[in-house]
């Protein structure tokens, strides 16, 4: 077995990568998500200085200095399922959050596209789904010239240990 204690995070990211293709292959794995959002979580608030809710938080995932609310949402784009559809955001009518930061990853995890999306314009694009009880949002590439969304794209990219 590899020593991978010698590593950076970006290659064992790459690796993981590599390595759910080859289970995907075998039948083992039926999916290419995981690490995705916990990565996202890390990737802005190293980013941005925003302080992690805890996992049982309602509604938001961090808090910036100055109180803002961020629902952070990651989708890893792969050649097998090239989807920019983010997890489900629960209650978005309860306005549990002010910014959603959402980032696009590649193949490899490596930051694609970021952006930090007012919560307006998330609810002017979402489409509610009866049978989950949320609304659904996917982070076109139209999204990043939308009114107040910010490209986060080099800052979220260079957080990356």
């Amino acid at each position: 077995m590899a020593d991978l204690t010698q590593l950076t995070a970006a290659e064992l990211l790459a690796l993981h990568a590599q390595i759910g293709e080859d289970l995907r292959s075998r039948g083992v794995l039926r999916t290419a998500n995981n690490p995705t959002g916990d990565l996202a979580e890390y990737l802005f608030c190293a980013a941005f200085g925003w302080t992690q809710a805890p996992n049982s938080e309602r509604g938001f995932d961090a808090t910036g200095p100055d109180g803002t609310r961020f629902q952070i949402k990651g989708r890893r784009v792969h050649r097998r399922n090239p989807s920019r559809q983010l997890s489900a955001i629960r209650d978005l009518a309860g306005g549990h959050f002010d910014v959603l930061a959402g980032v696009i990853f590649d193949d490899d995890f490596c930051v694609f596209r970021a952006a930090l999306i007012p919560r307006d314009v998330v609810e002017a694009r979402s489409t509610y789904v009866a049978h989950t009880n949320s609304h659904k949002f996917i982070l076109r590439e139209d999204v990043w010239s939308a009114p107040g969304v910010r490209d986060a794209t080099a800052e979220v990219a260079a957080a990356m240990p």
